[in-house]
C-alpha cells in the first residue's frame, strides 16, 4: 500500500512548525550573549568612570576633620550647691620651743641646835601704838643659822604696827631700840628654845614657842615653816607667833578656846595643839575692829 499524500493545507502547517522549531534555540542563545555584550561594554564604562573618579579623589586635598558637640541631654542630673564648708587647709606648724622646767622650790631646812648665843639687832624705831604704856624691846638672833637679826627686827616691828595687832586697838605703844629694852625677843633653833623655855618650867617639845621672865622665845622652825595646822604662809603665822607671845606680855596670862565652830580662833589659843572646829587667825582683832575672844582654858 502506498503513502498517502497530505493534504495540502497540512503540509504547509508542518512545514512552518519545522521551521520555527529550528529557529527557536538561537533565539535562546541570542538574548544572553546580547545582555552580555551590553554589560561587558557598560561594564568598560563603569571601571573608566571609576578610575577617572578615582585620579580626581586622589588630586583632592583631604577634607579636614569636623568636632561633633553633643547637645546636652535633659536627662542628666541637675548639681545643687553643697553648704559643706570648705576644710581648711593645714597651716604649717613650726616645732615650738619645749618650756624651760621651772626651778624646784628650794626646801628650808631648819638646824636643830645652834651655838647657844645671840646677835641683836642694831636698829631702832618709832613708837607705834595709840595708847597705853611704852614697851620698849629688842630683837635678838642666835649665832649661826641663815637668818638675819636686822632683818628679823624689821619684820616684828611690821607685825606690831598691824592695823589689826594689839598696838593699833589702845593696848600698848611699841618700841624697836637696841638697848635698855623692856623685854627681849629671841629667835632660837630647837633646842636652843627649849633650854631656855626650861628654864620657866615649860616643856616645849621642840616644836613651841614660849614666853619667859625676860622675854618671848621664838622657835626657829615656826617661824621659818610656820604650823602644820595653819591654812595659811608662814609669813603669816610669824604674825600669830608674836601676837601671841606679846599679849602675854601685856598681861593677858590665860589661853583661850575656840568660841564656836568656824568661827575664827583667837590669836591666844594655842592653835598649834588644833582648831577644835574654829579656822585659823593670826590677828587679835577682826577686820572691823572686834576683839576676838573664846573660852578661857587652862
Amino acid at each position: 500500500m502506498g503513502k498517502r499524500a497530505a493534504p495540502a493545507g497540512r503540509r504547509g502547517t508542518q512545514s512552518r512548525r519545522r521551521a520555527r522549531g529550528r529557529r527557536g534555540p538561537v533565539r535562546r542563545l541570542a538574548l544572553p550573549v546580547l545582555v552580555l555584550m551590553t554589560l561587558a561594554l557598560g561594564g568598560g564604562a563603569a571601571l573608566a568612570h571609576f578610575n577617572s573618579q578615582a585620579a580626581d579623589d586622589s588630586a583632592a586635598p583631604a577634607p579636614e576633620p569636623t568636632t561633633v558637640t553633643e547637645a546636652p541631654t535633659t536627662d542628666a542630673p541637675t548639681l545643687r550647691p553643697t553648704t559643706a564648708k570648705p576644710k581648711p587647709k593645714p597651716k604649717a606648724t613650726t616645732a615650738k620651743p619645749k618650756p624651760k622646767p621651772k626651778p624646784t622650790p628650794k626646801k628650808t631646812t631648819v638646824p636643830q641646835s645652834g651655838a647657844g648665843t645671840f646677835t641683836t639687832a642694831q636698829a631702832s624705831g618709832d613708837a607705834v601704838g595709840t595708847g597705853g604704856s611704852l614697851r620698849r624691846y629688842r630683837v635678838q638672833v642666835e649665832d649661826g643659822i641663815e637668818l638675819s637679826a636686822h632683818g628679823a627686827a624689821a619684820e616684828i616691828q611690821q607685825i606690831l604696827a598691824h592695823p589689826r595687832s594689839w598696838a593699833a586697838h589702845g593696848r600698848g605703844r611699841f618700841q624697836l631700840v637696841s638697848q635698855n629694852a623692856d623685854f627681849v625677843i629671841r629667835i632660837a633653833t630647837p633646842d636652843t628654845a627649849d633650854a631656855l623655855c626650861a628654864r620657866q618650867g615649860l616643856n616645849t617639845h621642840g616644836e613651841l614657842n614660849c614666853e619667859t621672865a625676860d622675854g618671848v622665845v621664838v622657835n626657829l622652825k615656826r617661824w621659818m615653816l610656820g604650823s602644820p595646822t595653819f591654812a595659811g604662809e608662814a609669813a603669816e603665822y610669824r604674825h600669830l607667833i608674836i601676837n601671841h607671845e606679846v599679849g602675854h606680855e601685856i598681861g593677858i596670862r590665860q589661853h583661850m578656846g575656840c568660841p564656836g565652830p568656824g568661827k575664827p580662833a583667837p590669836a591666844m589659843m594655842q592653835q598649834i595643839k588644833g582648831l577644835n572646829g574654829c579656822r585659823s587667825n593670826a590677828f587679835p582683832y577682826d577686820e572691823d575692829g572686834s576683839y576676838i575672844t573664846g573660852p578661857i582654858v587652862s
